[in-house]
């Protein structure tokens, strides 16, 4: 079943940012070792990039994220589902990818 998240996914999909294109490049075709999905939806939200194989979503915050309410119940209930969520701030991904890389490997 579609959810009614989908049309703005895919809206999303093709209008990543910088850090996410970037990520993206990295995580696609299992690079990592294990399949990520980009603007995915799960429940009634859509992640930046999730690896439902590891459990593992992974979202790039701008400034807009700074001590979000929002955030903090979106990850609460990512949590409550079994999901692992890691954070990075845009800044982090353009500038040390390869630390954000190895971030996320030690968590898969």
């Amino acid at each position: 079943m579609r959810s009614r998240l989908t049309p703005i996914a895919r809206r999303f999909r093709r209008k990543m940012t910088d850090a996410e294109f970037k990520l993206w490049k990295h995580l696609r075709n299992k690079q990592l070792g294990v399949k990520f999905r980009r603007q995915s939806t799960i429940g009634n939200y859509i992640v930046d990039f999730v690896s439902f194989e590891s459990k593992l979503v992974i979202e790039i915050d701008g400034g807009q994220h700074a001590r979000s309410n929002d955030d903090k119940s979106r990850e609460k209930w990512l949590t409550s589902q079994g999901f692992k969520v890691l954070r990075f701030w845009n800044n982090d991904v353009l500038r040390n990818i390869q630390g954000v890389l190895e971030k996320i490997r030690k968590e898969m």
